[in-house]
């Protein structure tokens, strides 16, 4: 398999090939995963819940996510790294570029960052200074507090609409991708074909151009309430490479996400 890029990305979705994401925290799943043919590995700030064993993402660190980002970077194989700028790095531009900075020398490929519109000028620099930047929408943990708890975005229209122009105006200022988590099917398709970059959705339908899922919850171990759009693919597999492969044959077949994990 040849090294998974932006450009790949970009391809697939021209070919309406579906790619799959998965999160990754250390060398030892990493190389699992991306030997089972996942696309993109997240170094994400769930780390916070399914590792540190917070009620959310808000207390992960920079230097925690860079040394995870160093684990995984060591045994990612061919698979694209993209890692998470964790809560109050886009406090100011200067510190988003600075956070950045490290994430990408300790080995990220891209960085995904939370916020709305207003983001625009932190990515038109990040990507000036050659960074590459996935942009968050939808249901952004990291503002978890602020939006009442982990609840679908974008069910109105208005709010669906504003979502919409969001994603515009940041792919506008060098957004490279857009993350879109708990929205409507209907939005995730409407946003994924708005849009010249990739799309990866979690709990966002079947149409977006890719689908990312936390590790822990593709192998049926988190803790907790289950998300509607999860699938435990451990309960159909005998190894955890197994589970691997099938969430990535199911997403590229567009068996997953189904009616039942939609919202």
């Amino acid at each position: 398999m040849k090294t998974v890029t932006l450009s790949t990305l970009r391809a697939c979705k021209q070919a309406g090939d579906p790619f799959s994401c998965l999160t990754a925290y250390d060398a030892t799943f990493a190389r699992v995963a991306s030997e089972a043919g996942i696309e993109v590995l997240l170094v994400g700030d769930s780390l916070g819940m399914v590792l540190q064993g917070h009620p959310s993402t808000l207390p992960v660190t920079l230097d925690e996510i860079r040394y995870h980002t160093r684990c995984v970077a060591r045994s990612k194989g061919t698979s694209l790294l993209m890692a998470d700028l964790p809560f109050m790095s886009n406090a100011t531009t200067e510190r988003l570029l600075t956070d950045a900075g490290e994430l990408m020398r300790a080995g990220a490929e891209i960085i995904k960052v939370e916020g709305e519109a207003w983001m625009a000028e932190g990515i038109r620099e990040l990507t000036r200074r050659g960074v590459p930047v996935c942009a968050h929408l939808g249901l952004t943990p990291q503002t978890v507090y602020q939006l009442g708890g982990y609840k679908v975005q974008g069910r109105d229209a208005q709010q669906a609409q504003r979502i919409l122009e969001d994603a515009r105006t940041l792919v506008e200022a060098g957004a490279s991708m857009v993350l879109l988590e708990c929205v409507p099917a209907s939005l995730g398709r409407e946003v994924s074909e708005a849009l010249e970059v990739p799309v990866i959705g979690i709990g966002a339908g079947p149409d977006t151009d890719g689908q990312i899922l936390v590790m822990h919850d593709v192998l049926g171990i988190s803790q907790g309430r289950t998300p509607r759009f999860v699938k435990d693919f451990m309960a159909e597999a005998d190894t955890i490479a197994a589970a691997f492969r099938r969430y990535h044959e199911d997403v590229k077949a567009r068996r997953f996400p189904a009616q039942e994990h939609c919202f």
